[in-house]
């Protein structure tokens, strides 16, 4: 019996660990469609030296992850004549979250309805704030040969720590970048 468990147990470990952190992407800005696959890029930012992010550690970072996945999915990066112009920058706006800790929503309800007994002045609502960033990563895929956009995704999440920043946007940009290349395998089908 124990062993039946085990593959249950690991199951439901593995769906709580992939929704803990929701990443959403968004398509916008598509004034052509993927008419074929695309080999060669550019990064826009790096070869101009554009800041897509406030902090420059992320920024560089970002640069190296972009090249470095486009690279292993088959692209080639040049600066010379390429089939895809990318370019990237980022929102990171600053928010607060109030949560209500109401303990007993109803204090006057059941058989005892008005009695001045069970009122208790102190079992009033606590209101507790906590902040958050909203982290969006903003892509954008140009086709310079028909100066147009093919798509801009925009990956959004939620930072509530900035020591877990760095790893957000890992994650975020990461899904970002599968989103275009499943797009890129599928015109070439």
């Amino acid at each position: 019996m124990t062993k039946k468990i085990h593959p249950l147990l690991l199951v439901c470990f593995v769906l709580m660990l992939a929704s803990c952190s929701s990443i959403e992407i968004f398509k916008e800005n598509t004034e052509i469609p993927m008419a074929r696959p695309y080999q060669t890029f550019v990064i826009v930012n790096k070869e101009l030296g554009m800041r897509g992010f406030s902090s420059q550690f992320l920024d560089e970072m970002v640069q190296i992850q972009m090249q470095e996945t486009l690279e292993e999915a088959g692209m080639v990066y040049d600066a010379k004549q390429p089939d895809l112009v990318i370019r990237y920058n980022s929102n990171e706006d600053p928010r607060q979250r109030e949560t209500v800790n109401n303990p007993n929503p109803y204090p006057y309800w059941g058989y005892r309805v008005y009695d001045p007994w069970m009122y208790n002045p102190y079992n009033m609502p606590r209101v507790t704030t906590s902040s958050y960033e909203l982290l969006q990563v903003i892509v954008d895929f140009i086709d310079p040969a028909r100066d147009k956009f093919l798509m801009t995704l925009t990956g959004v999440t939620e930072v509530s720590s900035p020591k877990y920043k760095e790893k957000k946007v890992r994650k975020t940009l990461d899904s970002v970048l599968n989103s275009f290349l499943n797009q890129n395998q599928a015109a070439g089908k």
